[in-house]
């Protein structure tokens, strides 16, 4: 057992998208108050970016900062998904791709027992074997998701390829339990081309994941067996490798900044004057930006359901997008006083925390199903992105959320849907059942304890497998 006390130097690598270094930083931070060393690696701009640590975290969590290559189509400065339009993900990639001398230098230097990383550098198996460093891909996304992905094909298996979108808007055949968790034809054709199919300038994201799950030697999923045995099950069964279930990961805060306090302290002013669990937040995160059409159903939606809300609205991601959205003419005259439009940072936890918020009108992404968990707000959906609509189904299923009503070819969706969405989940007696789940869903998402028990679990493997 005394060998087992030995600590262990975990090095993770998260793709360029704030929704992915957060939950790595999250899993980072409880390796690390277990006195393990953590090597956190991203970009210089990236690391500048992530939230403070906790001074009692700081001797055993460092940052490494790998300078980004230059790709002709990539905007200056842009290191994350954040800084440009969706159209220019894929050269981030391609910069992403261009770190692998970086990390094979770094590997060879610091020699870490273990490298955690992410679908987008399916090389890093590759270059870990070098210097015989074991990988786990740590997968952001929950089982559901991953387990609808599937199988890598031909290893193992004889499925069928999927080559259609719509191939992809029904359960496959490697998952043996009855489910509705699939996407909606408006979903896939939204990624379609860039994550299905590729072109000649990038590797498709299909593509990236598969070379992980075949080359990673252990699975990490933001999971717990609690809420979706079933699917961490399917994928053992489809990968034949060690899968660990690490947690929710709920995220956690330390704040030294006062420009932060400031903001919060404008926006709880506001809060504070509302009637409690009236209030509508709405943010669809970092990524997500609607289209004008979107842009103008939501207004008058948020306008005709009559709750007071507080939006947080993306209208650029990044310098280069130069597709502009507006808020429809009048709306916030119409609204002074009942709504609150952001278009800057705020921060999230801290008005979910808040007792006037009743409900979260958000994009599905886990991170913020997760946040809202936490605290106990009813979750209404409208997906935009990737594994989102994979979310949307999994908590619809379990009745955990409500999603507004559109149309599965196009996606589109009216004020008047998005209006009567907000007054069920938030007001109605028939969406009570909405307002209970997602509070007995706290116990199993947010227990420290039991989130300790995920990170010392998988701790404990990695050290017999350092032994081994």
């Amino acid at each position: 057992m005394a060998e087992n006390s030995k600590k262990l130097h975990i090095a993770v690598f998260p793709w360029l998208a704030f929704g992915h270094m957060i939950p790595y930083l999250e899993l980072s931070k409880l390796i690390a108050q277990k006195g393990h060393k953590v090597s956190f690696i991203s970009t210089p701009r990236n690391i500048d970016r992530l939230p403070k640590l906790p001074p009692n975290l700081v001797p055993f969590l460092n940052f490494f900062k790998f300078p980004v290559p230059k790709i002709e189509k990539l905007p200056k400065n842009a290191e994350a998904t954040i800084d440009v339009p969706y159209e220019q993900v894929k050269y981030l990639k391609l910069a992403q791709d261009g770190l692998q001398e970086s990390m094979a230098k770094f590997l060879e230097d610091s020699a870490p027992d273990f490298i955690l990383f992410d679908f987008t550098s399916y090389w890093v198996p590759s270059v870990a074997k070098k210097f015989d460093i074991p990988t786990a891909y740590f997968s952001i996304f929950i089982a559901a998701f991953l387990g609808f992905v599937g199988p890598v094909p031909g290893l193992n298996n004889d499925y069928e390829i999927r080559t259609t979108p719509e191939e992809y808007t029904v359960p496959p055949a490697w998952v043996p339990i009855e489910t509705t968790v699939c996407w909606k034809l408006f979903e896939v054709l939204r990624i379609f081309d860039a994550s299905m199919e590729g072109d000649e300038e990038n590797v498709p994201d299909i593509f990236r994941m598969y070379k992980t799950l075949e080359d990673c030697d252990i699975l990490f999923v933001r999971s717990c067996s609690e809420f979706e045995p079933e699917w961490l099950k399917v994928l053992e069964d489809i990968h034949r490798k060690p899968v660990f279930p690490v947690g929710q990961l709920p995220t956690t805060s330390y704040e030294d900044d006062s420009s932060t306090i400031d903001a919060w302290k404008s926006i709880k002013l506001w809060l504070d004057m509302q009637e409690k669990g009236k209030v509508v937040y709405v943010a669809f995160g970092s990524e997500a930006k609607p289209s004008q059409n979107e842009l103008t159903e939501i207004s008058l939606g948020l306008e005709k359901s009559g709750l007071p809300f507080f939006w947080v609205l993306r209208t650029k991601r990044g310098e280069s997008d130069d597709e502009l959205i507006r808020l429809p003419e009048g709306f916030e005259e119409r609204t002074k006083g009942r709504g609150i439009v952001c278009t800057s940072w705020a921060p999230q936890l801290k008005i979910l925390s808040d007792d006037s918020v009743g409900g979260f009108l958000t994009h599905s992404g886990w991170s913020s199903v997760v946040e809202a968990i936490q605290f106990e707000k009813p979750l209404v959906l409208l997906t935009f992105l990737a594994d989102q609509g994979i979310n949307a189904r999994l908590l619809e299923e379990k009745k955990m959320a409500y999603s507004v009503p559109r149309d599965d070819r196009d996606g589109s969706f009216t004020r008047d849907s998005v209006a009567e969405s907000l007054s069920l989940v938030l007001v109605e007696e028939k969406g009570k059942i909405y307002r209970e789940k997602v509070k007995e869903a706290k116990t199993l998402f947010c227990d420290k304890g039991r989130q300790d028990s995920y990170v010392e679990n998988f701790l404990s493997y990695f050290q017999n497998y350092r032994k081994a």
